[in-house]
């Protein structure tokens, strides 16, 4: 039997829907709240110069007016940072948020088998918050070191806005030549001991690998296209390259030897991670074919933070290698034009400070690439 319902109780229901409604219009058409933040200085990077005085406009989570003196509107919330400089947001190339790693021998071992892949969630989420206070806003995550999809936990939960931390691009566990990759050292009874990386044997391998690996979440693919010395063939890259650019994914090669960058390079890869043992057929097939370098100078600075001992001389030769390696590609740039538009950012590297960006050091870098 239906339920009778009076004309009056009707028209209540009416009103009351009608006025939920445009309620909820005005809120939505309503302007957002404008939140201006108000400095002594900022760098802008266009111009290559300080701006003093500096006045933000942020309304509906996007920067609308930048500028020395900006009149602020009326309601907006203000903040002042007073005596500091206000930079863009920092973008860090090549990150491992989710290698916390002790200075042990084994520590790698140790920490694969001693920690579990939640609590190096949790640790990523740490090493997150505290990249994004040091002013980096975005990240290319290269590889989670044994903590398999980890990054794309970390990533989401970010996206959600459940932890804080910059804008996270992740490549998930890598790819690795079978037996070419952390951890070494381990028994070979332990056949299911936890690796760094997924290692595979064959171009059909690798296949398979970069399909789970975009399936479950990367954002892009990462190799190893050498260790100590080559390890995956130009085939086994070439098939890597293939798959993940079909899905529209970049592919990252970590490399360090003359052959092994050239291998990727002639994989087709789109970047390479460290190069510092480059030589100049090398550089130059990177020149030609439009290959990025992310130099990770930023190791070879946290290297020489480190006492110095005896043990350290072969790294500290690699440290050499680094410097010596942005003077070559600064001179490859300098006597081909055409290359080097925008290309001579990769030497601003060398003058970013690990841990810390002062001014002296931020004005220093624009100085630089004005001059080129």
């Amino acid at each position: 039997m239906a339920t009778l319902v009076s004309p009056s109780r009707a028209v209540f229901l009416s009103l009351t829907l009608w006025f939920l409604c445009v309620a909820a219009g005005a809120q939505q058409n309503a302007p957002s709240k404008v939140i201006a933040l108000r400095a002594s200085r900022m760098l802008d990077v266009n111009g290559g110069s300080i701006v003093h005085e500096a006045v933000i406009l942020i309304q509906d989570e996007k920067i609308t007016a930048v500028g020395a003196s900006l009149k602020i509107p009326a309601g907006a919330e203000v903040v002042d940072l007073g005596d500091a400089t206000l930079l863009p947001g920092l973008i860090d190339c090549h990150t491992h948020l989710m290698a916390r790693i002790s200075d042990d021998p084994q520590g790698y071992g140790l920490t694969l088998l001693t920690k579990s892949q939640a609590f190096r969630a949790l640790e990523g989420a740490a090493d997150a918050r505290v990249t994004l206070r040091a002013g980096f806003t975005a990240v290319r995550d290269v590889e989670s070191e044994g903590s398999g999809y980890a990054d794309v936990a970390l990533r989401d939960a970010i996206n959600q806005g459940l932890v804080d931390g910059p804008r996270m691009q992740v490549a998930t566990r890598g790819i690795a030549a079978l037996g070419q990759y952390n951890p070494f050292g381990v028994s070979p009874d332990l056949t299911s001991f936890p690796t760094g990386a997924q290692m595979i044997s064959g171009p059909e391998e690798a296949r398979r690998a970069v399909r789970e690996q975009i399936g479950n979440g990367a954002d892009l693919i990462k190799v190893y296209a050498d260790w100590q010395h080559p390890t995956l063939t130009v085939d086994e890259i070439r098939v890597i390259v293939e798959e993940a650019h079909k899905q529209d994914r970049k592919v990252a090669a970590h490399a360090t030897t003359p052959e092994g960058i050239k291998n990727a390079i002639t994989a087709g890869v789109d970047s390479i991670e460290h190069g510092h043992g480059a030589n100049r057929e090398d550089l130059e097939m990177m020149q030609a074919k439009g290959t990025f370098l992310v130099p990770t100078i930023g190791g070879i600075d946290a290297f020489f933070d480190q006492p110095f001992d005896e043990q350290h001389l072969q790294e500290s030769a690699d440290a050499g290698r680094a410097d010596f390696l942005a003077d070559e590609i600064l001179g490859l740039f300098q006597r081909n034009p055409v290359a080097r538009e925008g290309d001579d950012r990769l030497v601003g590297d060398r003058v970013h400070a690990r841990g810390a960006v002062d001014r002296d050091k931020i004005e220093a870098a624009v100085d630089r690439l004005q001059e080129h």
